[in-house]
């Protein structure tokens, strides 16, 4: 059932544009603009395309945008899909599904999210190295079909160390706070207590977030290679530093270090391809 949902989305998708991507971008709070830098060959709304959820999220733009990042294609989703929105696992990821049958190599991920480690500030960029995942629900679980991947994906080698390492570089050589760190995916949509934080803290999380683990194990699952990046919006930890976060404050957080985010990705692509 999943994979004929998946090539029905793709029939419909390949009805409105013949552009073939080398890479897939999904555009979170961290990333929401950078298609305005993209020589754009086609747009499709999600509500258009067969089986796709809607993004109901506050700074998502809710479409997917075919085009040239410089001379790189991209296809890059301008919204994604988080559990708290109501939606199943397997809705959440299905694009990352149907961008990896749409041919794409590697899929970049961004996010904002909050940092739990007493190193990181509002403003900084961490590269994921490794993550935990303390969501309710896995887009893994039900029959398995071998087309899409196997029973029991192995997580080990789940994120690219030497792109990390290169990544990091680009961010030195610019000037940019920059780290590798642990990403952990709640629920949400609240955001957590202090007792939580400190939690996470404990179990070796550097930053906290309520997406991205449920796409990263679909394109494990998929053998699509991976770079998450998440901008830290709130400083979470130690706990004499926390303030109460409003959504609009991570945007605006999120929005003042895209640009360091948008460079540091538009190089790392030449170093990809």
């Amino acid at each position: 059932m999943l994979y004929e949902q998946i090539q029905e989305a793709i029939t419909f998708i390949r009805s409105k544009t013949n552009f073939q991507p080398q890479f897939g971008i999904i555009l979170g709070t961290g990333l929401g603009n950078l298609s305005e830098e993209m020589e754009i060959e086609a747009e499709i709304p999600y509500r258009e395309i067969p089986h796709f959820p809607v993004s109901t999220v506050q700074s998502h733009k809710g479409k997917l945008v075919f085009g040239k990042l410089g001379k790189h294609s991209v296809v890059a989703m301008a919204g994604r899909f988080h559990y708290y929105e109501g939606y199943s696992m397997k809705e959440v990821t299905f694009p990352v599904r149907v961008l990896k049958f749409l041919g794409i190599q590697h899929l970049i991920i961004s996010n904002a999210a909050g940092g739990t480690n007493q190193h990181l500030y509002a403003g900084d960029i961490v590269f994921i190295r490794d993550h935990v995942n303390l969501q309710p629900e896995n887009p893994l679980r039900g029959v398995n079909d071998e087309r899409l991947g196997p029973r029991f994906p192995d997580m080990m080698k789940t994120y690219d160390q030497a792109l990390n390492a290169k990544a990091l570089e680009i961010a030195h050589q610019n000037g940019i706070r920059a780290h590798e760190g642990v990403y952990v995916g709640l629920q949400g949509p609240n955001l957590e207590t202090p007792a939580e934080y400190n939690f996470l803290h404990t179990i070796g999380g550097d930053v906290v977030g309520m997406s991205t683990v449920p796409e990263v194990l679909v394109a494990r699952h998929m053998d699509l290679p991976v770079f998450v990046a998440s901008i830290v919006t709130n400083k979470c930890y130690p706990l004499e530093t926390l303030t109460e976060t409003t959504v609009e404050e991570v945007i605006e957080v999120a929005q003042n270090a895209e640009p360091k985010l948008r460079l540091i990705v538009k190089k790392l692509l030449n170093h990809i391809a």
